[in-house]
């Protein structure tokens, strides 16, 4: 059995942290200052946080390398079984020509790139992750914006960034559950809370999209649109997750944001109107004349969206009460994983020790099936299915390397201690803690992709720290969950998914020094917005 130990290093905790904190520095250097391609950066930083967990926190090592086995795996099942099925269709779509009309599809709402930006990273992938979460959003729209003619890294900074707003709520509410679980905090309380704070980031989600597509210049003529769907969906986000459900806010807020969106643009478009020539496809890096694939058939816009249409339906389904309990029962096995023997430092079993395989359930499976509706309702054959799926598995060769090991870098050191370390570290700061509590829940995020897994982690570590330091529980908590979202854009394993969906694995180190200010300047401004939650100057707003 080993149990974890907070200050190995030299009996100090600041020093541990520090150490502990080597390969996070080293992953990102290498990323964005040395520009090394994603997969080496991520197998250089696993094999620093292996040592360290073995040298230094004295984990024993078949069962530090038992952890990494156990976060590839997680990196494989679900997050690349997601991303996987996800480019397949656009794939199938791709080769019948149906992109081309999807494009056209878009134009007819408005002619204007940044308008359909909004429209489709914003408010779709709200959509997309109210149901899905996991990457989907940003493998889908991505893709997308390419449809629209956005060349491909701009399109994925556009989606990573567009991502982070209703992530504190996606998949149906499931990190915010998990919070409440962990803590023992009333998840109404809890939802409550964080939509007093999210929507204050969404708000300007849209007029930064905008200002990353066409500088001051898109601002300023776009500033009406990007300013209806970035107070739309803050509102509905607050009315929704105070005075109604946690699990459907993000569903209500993409909706009612897509509506006003849809409806403002048949009363006031741009005066000057800004569009790409053509579409790129992915992995081209440049816009061409014509999107690859097939000439585009005639058909109609519902016929268009129809795969993402089909995608929404089946996410719906499977949340329906009847068919998520039988997926629940069926279709998800929860084991030991093999060979590790983990407790926390108060003697608790670490919850990574058991692994949830949702086979049935899991959103790959999902797409998979609506990769097959697509098969049956645009008549593609076998072969044509297997060629483009062939050729999606080839696409991704690199980003299966970077996914796996980056997964497997977070299970070593949240299983070895080294991210506890960290967290603890910062929850030794007093009151003061209060500013860096959403830093704690974006080091989490940045770690493991996850906005529920940045809340299981440290969510009781918050709860903690704040009867420690006599602030308000569900502040912080909730500031755990709210804050971590802005280290979404900047994970290593959303920046290998945006790569890929773009076709050109590599790109990560380019897409993170794009993203990495945004993510930054947000936090700096949440953590700020938090600490004056937690005195007299906006203390009315705590729940």
């Amino acid at each position: 059995m080993y149990r974890q130990v907070l200050d190995p290093l030299a009996g100090s905790l600041l020093w541990s942290a520090l150490c502990a904190a080597l390969p996070l520095l080293t992953l990102f250097v290498l990323l964005g200052v040395f520009r090394v391609k994603a997969h080496l950066a991520a197998v250089a930083s696993l094999v620093l946080a292996i040592v360290l967990a073995v040298f230094v926190w004295g984990m024993p090592a078949g069962q530090a390398l038992s952890g990494a086995a156990e976060g590839g795996f997680y990196g494989l099942f679900p997050i690349l079984w997601i991303l996987v099925n996800a480019l397949w269709i656009y794939k199938m779509t791709e080769v019948t020509g149906w992109f081309a009309v999807l494009r056209r599809s878009f134009g007819s709402v408005s002619a204007d790139q940044r308008v359909q930006a909004i429209l489709i990273a914003f408010c779709f992938g709200a959509l997309i992750e109210a149901l899905a979460g996991f990457g989907t959003p940003v493998a889908i729209t991505v893709v997308m914006l390419i449809a629209v003619g956005i060349a491909p890294v701009k399109a994925a900074t556009v989606a990573l960034v567009a991502n982070t707003a209703p992530v504190a709520f996606g998949s149906l509410g499931v990190p915010l559950t998990t919070l409440a679980g962990v803590t023992g905090l009333p998840l109404h309380d809890l939802g409550a809370m964080a939509g007093r704070q999210t929507p204050l980031i969404a708000a300007f989600i849209p007029l930064i999209l905008v200002l990353l597509l066409d500088g001051r210049r898109g601002v300023r003529e776009t500033w009406p649109v990007a300013a209806v769907a970035g107070l739309v969906f803050g509102l509905a986000q607050f009315l929704c997750a105070n005075f109604g459900s946690v699990e459907i806010t993000d569903i209500v807020a993409g909706i009612a944001t897509l509506v006003a969106v849809v409806g403002f643009l048949r009363v006031w478009q741009p005066r000057t109107v800004r569009q790409a020539p053509a579409a790129a496809p992915a992995g081209s890096g440049e816009p061409t004349t014509e999107p690859a694939g097939e000439p585009a058939p005639q058909g109609g816009a519902l016929m268009a969206f129809a795969p993402y249409l089909i995608i929404c339906a089946l996410f719906a389904l499977t949340q329906v009460g009847p068919v998520k309990d039988w997926l629940t029962a069926e279709g998800t096995l929860h084991f030991t994983w093999p060979g590790l023997h983990v407790e926390t430092p108060t003697g608790q079993p670490a919850s990574a020790v058991t692994f949830k395989l949702e086979h049935l359930k899991g959103g790959g499976t999902v797409l998979f099936l609506a990769g097959l509706l697509t098969m049956a309702l645009y008549r593609i054959g076998p072969r044509t299915a297997a060629r483009a799926y062939g050729a999606t598995l080839h696409r991704l060769r690199w980003t299966v390397v970077t996914v796996t090991a980056v997964l497997a870098l977070a299970w070593v050191m949240n299983l070895s201690g080294q991210t506890v370390s960290l967290g603890t570290a910062l929850a030794q700061t007093g009151t003061a803690f209060a500013l860096f509590s959403p830093i704690v829940g974006w080091l989490g995020v940045a770690v493991t992709g996850s906005d529920t897994s940045a809340n299981s982690l440290f969510g009781v570590l918050q709860v903690t720290a704040a009867h420690q330091t006599g602030l308000n529980p569900t502040l912080l908590a909730a500031a755990n969950s709210s804050g971590g979202v802005l280290g979404k854009m900047l994970s290593p394993q959303n920046l290998a998914v945006a790569a890929a969906a773009i076709g050109l694995p590599g790109s990560e180190s380019t897409i993170f020094r794009r993203v990495l200010g945004w993510s930054l300047g947000l936090l700096a401004a949440f953590a700020l917005l938090v600490y004056l939650q937690s005195t007299p100057v906006l203390g009315w707003m705590t729940v």
